[in-house]
């Protein structure tokens, strides 16, 4: 049994990434664009607005895993401001202040953060090319 959670746990942990970057990404489009839906009486701020491009850039890196680390630290970040600005003065208890998602996302993207994009990202495929071109070649006797 541990062998088969051993093979599954790259593209469990890819999937993890990519869909936790995905519905990121899709906070900072509704912001920026409006898309997939258009929050009635919206009226979008500075931060707000900078918020949405943290979104969408971090998610989008996120999600096909370049610059992962950093990607994650920031919108882990960004999810604790906005938990504490926008949910905690409504209420302690992020049930009760609608702040789940804000929490939820903080802490996954932590975890992304320290723990890497894994190995089915760009990260790896970049770190996998730079290793192959830092080796030297090996020289063939004659």
């Amino acid at each position: 049994m541990r062998s088969i959670t051993a093979r599954l746990r790259p593209i469990t942990f890819a999937l993890f990434r990519i869909v936790f970057g995905l519905l990121f990404l899709q906070f900072g489009t509704q912001k920026l664009f409006g898309w997939p839906n258009n929050p009635t009486g919206y009226s979008p701020t500075a931060l707000t607005r900078s918020a949405a491009g943290i979104e969408l850039a971090c998610g989008f890196l996120i999600m096909i895993g370049l610059f992962t680390n950093l990607a994650a630290f920031l919108a882990s970040g960004e999810m604790a401001v906005a938990y504490f600005l926008a949910h905690f003065p409504l209420g302690v208890w992020p049930l009760v202040s609608r702040g789940v998602p804000a929490v939820l996302f903080c802490f996954a993207f932590l975890f992304i953060a320290t723990y890497g994009a894994g190995d089915l990202s760009i990260d790896a495929l970049l770190r996998a090319r730079k290793g192959k071109q830092s080796r030297p070649e090996a020289k063939a006797v004659t």
